[in-house]
């Protein structure tokens, strides 16, 4: 069992949290939920001694292990296989299988698993540190987003492996269907406090509502009892017959305890800024696609579709098949290929990139950078989007080079918001965000009156969105005519 006793940390004298009692029992499986910023990252590295409180303690037991999922990259070895199996210790090195399964389910070829670990995507370098944590086979589990980058095969393996677990586990994900599959407990941190509920995350949100709403209707009556009763020693303390009951009074509002107003919480709100298309013509015609980064890699081979007004096409499939590179080529990032892309001359692309937030510039600010993609609008229509993105005021005169990587991809959407756009390209927004801010973002594309084009492994987004296809399975990438579920009923996937 690990106790976490009285513990409190801040930053540049601001306190994150404070006198932070809990405890976590053995086979829990506990699930880490709060906004950006609240502090679930900065809780790990307490737990894992990275940091030093200011006040408090953690207690973990004599030999218990504790197995965490580093984003670093840092490999030592020349095959995968040889350095996922680097953690074993000499007493389990006969265990190279468990390796290989693992591997194995986190979407490797036997063939891959001997190839430097340096040749692949980030992607799959994250899926490598993955199996090197979960074959280490800790007392805890520590996964702070396991999922940003995995494909929905890998996600499906790791849930079931996770609902296998029988160790504990702490676990943060912007997923909350994965999140809700897997956990026993959820621990919630809110306004630097910590709540531990046995379940999953649902109905925590409407009861901590429900609390809050009680705390301000009562906050309001205290402060009218307290205006009522000054205003009574106010008018009758000059009064020498009444001057004893109104220095009573006095004390007696000294002595009462004042709940302070809560302060509002910001969220992600905003909508894409839609630029009419009122043309009966396609936003894009592609016929006969083909590319490949060589000619024995061959990604995509004579894809054909059209994207209509009002389409929302999810581009699926397993990591590393083309995915990314589809909408770098349909937005003419990439423009040697064979077949042809035809984009309407009304059309306006919005894109957000899996790594455009590796290409905001560390030196500017947030309204700097956002500003940057046309110096021409007013201040007062950047500094809106600032704030619409969370950060008002102030905060948008924040470095990029301190934000998180959910801050850094806000910034990201918030420079798409700034043009009106009717076409819009996301390749996995939702990777980083919290996940109020991931549900924001999903709003935000269901009610958006233009087109989208969308990669994304999150199964309910797909159900959510979808009503076209794009996908990869079996060697090639084919257009389906049709939402999710009716690619799961009819076709399914082949390449599992």
């Amino acid at each position: 069992m690990i106790t976490i006793q009285d513990l409190s940390i801040s930053f540049d004298g601001n306190p994150l949290f404070t006198d932070v009692n809990v405890h976590f029992n053995q086979k829990e499986k506990i699930g880490l939920i709060g906004r950006n910023g609240s502090g679930k990252s900065t809780f790990l590295k307490l737990l894992l001694k990275q940091l030093e409180p200011d006040n408090g303690e953690v207690k973990i037991p004599r030999n218990y292990q504790i197995g965490y999922l580093e984003q670093h990259i840092k490999f030592e070895h020349k095959t995968i296989i040889d350095e996922v199996t680097s953690v074993l210790p000499e007493e389990r090195i006969y265990e190279t299988w468990k390796g290989e399964k693992i591997l194995n389910g986190l979407g490797f070829s036997d063939e891959e698993m001997l190839q430097d670990p340096h040749l692949f995507s980030g992607g799959y370098q994250v899926k490598v540190n993955l199996a090197k944590v979960l074959l280490q086979e800790p007392n805890l589990l520590l996964l702070d987003e396991p999922t940003n980058y995995l494909d929905i095969h890998s996600i499906r393996w790791l849930k079931k492996f996770l609902n296998d677990w029988t160790e504990e586990l702490i676990l943060i994900t912007h997923d909350r269907n994965f999140m809700d599959s897997i956990i026993t407990h959820t621990l919630n941190i809110h306004r630097g406090n910590f709540r531990k509920f046995p379940g999953n995350t649902k109905n925590i949100k409407e009861q901590i509502q429900q609390e809050e709403e009680i705390y301000e209707k009562t906050r309001i009556n205290q402060e009218k009892e307290r205006e009522k009763t000054q205003a009574w020693i106010n008018r009758f303390k000059s009064k020498a017959t009444l001057a004893s009951r109104a220095q009573s009074r006095v004390k007696m509002l000294e002595k009462k305890e004042v709940n302070k107003k809560l302060e509002t919480i910001a969220n992600l709100d905003f909508k894409f800024n839609y630029l009419n298309y009122n043309s009966k013509q396609s936003l894009m015609n592609v016929k006969d696609l083909s590319f490949g980064y060589s000619p024995d890699k061959i990604l995509i081979n004579d894809l054909s579709f059209n994207v209509r007004k009002g389409d929302k096409i999810c581009v699926i499939g397993k990591n590393g098949k083309g995915k990314s590179t589809l909408l770098k080529l349909l937005s003419k990032e990439i423009d040697k290929f064979e077949g042809s892309v035809g984009v309407h001359e009304k059309v306006k692309i919005g894109y957000f990139g899996q790594m455009n937030i590796d290409r905001l510039n560390d030196k500017k600010s947030i309204y700097e950078e956002i500003q940057s993609v046309d110096p021409s609008i007013p201040e007062t229509k950047v500094r809106s989007i600032c704030a619409h993105m969370m950060f008002p005021g102030k905060s948008s005169n924040k470095k990029i080079s301190v934000l998180s990587g959910g801050e850094k991809s806000r910034v990201t959407l918030g420079r798409i918001l700034l043009n009106p756009v009717n076409l819009l390209f996301l390749d996995e927004p939702t990777n980083h965000l919290d996940m109020e801010s991931t549900e924001t973002l999903m709003e935000a594309v269901q009610i958006f009156e233009g087109s989208v084009i969308m990669v994304t492994h999150d199964e309910y987004f797909l159900k959510k969105i979808a009503n076209k296809l794009i996908i990869y399975d079996e060697g090639k990438a084919f257009f389906f005519n049709g939402d999710y579920k009716d690619f799961q009923k009819k076709i399914g996937w082949k390449d599992i």
